[in-house]
C-alpha cells in the first residue's frame, strides 16, 4: 500500500516539474518574441522627435525657394541703365539732353552787315553737354513778347554744345521801312516756346518792328539775316 502511495507521489512530483519546465520556456518565448517585435518596430519606424528639422544646419535641411533668389542689382533702378539724361540711341551712343536757356552762357554783339543786326553767341556752361534743336530761336521783345520771325526759309541742323563751342544766330529788329517802331535795350531769349528758364539780353538801344532771327549756325558769317 505504501508502495503505490509513493509511487504516486513520485509521478505528481515529475508532472509538475515537467509542467513548471514548460510553463517557464513559453514565457521566455513569448517575451524573446516581444523583444524582437518592439526592436524592429523602432527600427523601421523612428520617432516623430527623430526626423531632422526644416531648419536644421545639417544637410537635411530643406532651403526655402526665396533662399536661393538672386538680390536684385540696386543700380538697375538707380539710373535706368545709364548715367546722365541722354538718350540711348542702341549702339551705345549718348544722344545730349535738349539745352535750355539757363543751360548756356550768353553774349551778343552789333552788326553793320546787311542793315545791322544783332548776333547772338551762346556755349555750353563748364560741364554741360547738350543740344540746341533743329529749330528756330525764340526771340521775343518788349513787354508785348512781340517774337521774331524766321529769316530763312527752312530750319537748320541740331548743333551739341560742349566746351569751346559757340552757336551763333543773327536778329534782324527792324525790316520795315518805316520810322515807325518800338524802342528797347533789351531782348528775351529762349530754346523753343517751351523753355521755363527764358534770359534776358542787354542789347543797347534798338529801334523794333517786324524782327526776323535766323537759325542757330556753328559760324557767324551764316548768321547774317538777309531779308
Amino acid at each position: 500500500m505504501f508502495g503505490n502511495r509513493n509511487r504516486r507521489k513520485a509521478l505528481l512530483v515529475s508532472a509538475a516539474l515537467v509542467g513548471g519546465t514548460l510553463l517557464m520556456t513559453a514565457c521566455q518565448d513569448t517575451d524573446g518574441g516581444g523583444a524582437v517585435d518592439t526592436g524592429a518596430a523602432q527600427s523601421g519606424s523612428p520617432s516623430a522627435g527623430s526626423e531632422p528639422s526644416a531648419s536644421a544646419d545639417g544637410p537635411a535641411a530643406t532651403p526655402s525657394a526665396s533662399a536661393g533668389a538672386p538680390e536684385a542689382d540696386p543700380s538697375a533702378s538707380a539710373s535706368g541703365g545709364r548715367e546722365g539724361s541722354g538718350a540711348d540711341t542702341g549702339s551705345g551712343e549718348q544722344v545730349g539732353q535738349v539745352c535750355g536757356a539757363n543751360d548756356l552762357s550768353w553774349s551778343t554783339r552789333s552788326e553793320s552787315q546787311a542793315g545791322g543786326y544783332i548776333l547772338v553767341m551762346a556755349k555750353a556752361k563748364s560741364g554741360i553737354t547738350c543740344v540746341l534743336p533743329a529749330a528756330l530761336p525764340t526771340i521775343a521783345f518788349g513787354s508785348d513778347g512781340t517774337e521774331a520771325g524766321p529769316a530763312e526759309q527752312s530750319v537748320g541742323k541740331a548743333i551739341t554744345l560742349s566746351g569751346g563751342t559757340t552757336a551763333y544766330a543773327g536778329v534782324n529788329p527792324k525790316t520795315t521801312n518805316t520810322d515807325w517802331g518800338k524802342e528797347l535795350d533789351s531782348i528775351i531769349v529762349a530754346i523753343g516756346n517751351d523753355d521755363a528758364n527764358p534770359v534776358s539780353l542787354k542789347v543797347g538801344t534798338i529801334n523794333v518792328d517786324k524782327p526776323v532771327v535766323t537759325n542757330w549756325h556753328t559760324a557767324p558769317k551764316d548768321a547774317v539775316p538777309f531779308n
